[in-house]
């Protein structure tokens, strides 16, 4: 069952500085499977966020549909959790606080909205850090706590815009193990922006390879899960498969 579907969607601004018109995505279509875990990957410039931020109703479309389970994308919704690079925690609010607001503003009682936060804080590795607030964690800390506040509305789709490109390369990987734990465990259909050929192979179930506004190839990622940096790090199969990404990101 397709969860989310992108029918010919384009995006064209106005440059003010220029006085032309500007097409960030062109006749984008693409379909992600309920549980899937989708990356995409192309070079800077190429449409990747655009359309993340289309598809999070954060941005019209100038053409094109988007469908979510069968009903019309036409702005933010709680059907859809989304995890940004910059951390985007309120500094005034602790780690669970955090992470109940969106069972706040659902209108979640407390009781219950506290105990859902507790269950994703644990989940995401930060049980006992529930009172701290986001100046007394790491970046890698406060970004388990934005993929928690996500996971915790239970939405139909997670949105991810490079979500580990401001940590340290070593807090990065084990981010990147402790998602495809996450994901193994609860299998939210997941679609996930980078720029990094690796993390997108690691993490992926396919890869979808973004040039010029357009989708220049879809790749599936046959490694076995789960995924480790230890054993996958050196293995040809793998390596084989992030070559043949980076040609084409490449070429694009």
């Amino acid at each position: 069952m397709n969860a989310l579907v992108v029918e010919r969607l384009g995006k064209t601004y106005f440059d003010l500085y220029t006085g032309a018109h500007v097409t960030a995505v062109s006749d984008v279509s693409l379909e992600v499977r309920q549980g899937e875990f989708v990356s995409i990957v192309g070079p800077s410039g190429c449409g990747k966020t655009t359309l993340l931020n289309m598809i999070a109703g954060f941005v019209a479309p100038s053409a094109g549909h988007i469908t979510l389970d069968g009903r019309a994308v036409s702005g933010p919704g709680p059907d859809r959790g989304v995890v940004f690079q910059a951390f985007a925690l309120f500094p005034w609010k602790t780690v669970l606080a955090n992470v109940a607001f969106g069972l706040k503003m659902r209108g979640i009682p407390r009781g219950e909205r506290e105990r859902i936060a507790c269950e994703y804080v644990a989940l995401v590795g930060l049980a006992g850090h529930e009172a701290r607030y986001p100046n007394e964690l790491s970046g890698g800390m406060q970004q388990r706590v934005g993929v928690a506040r996500a996971l915790a509305n239970s939405p139909e789709l997670l949105l991810m815009d490079e979500p580990f490109a401001s940590v340290d390369a070593q807090t990065r990987m084990t981010l990147q193990e402790e998602l495809t734990r996450i994901w193994q465990d609860r299998r939210p259909t997941i679609l996930f922006v980078t720029h990094d050929v690796e993390e997108a192979v690691f993490l992926a179930d396919r890869v979808v390879v973004l040039s010029k506004g357009r989708v220049r190839a879809e790749l599936p990622v046959t490694l076995p899960r789960p995924r480790r940096w230890e054993t996958l790090i050196e293995d040809p199969d793998f390596k084989a498969q992030a070559a043949k990404v980076f040609g084409l990101v490449r070429s694009a």
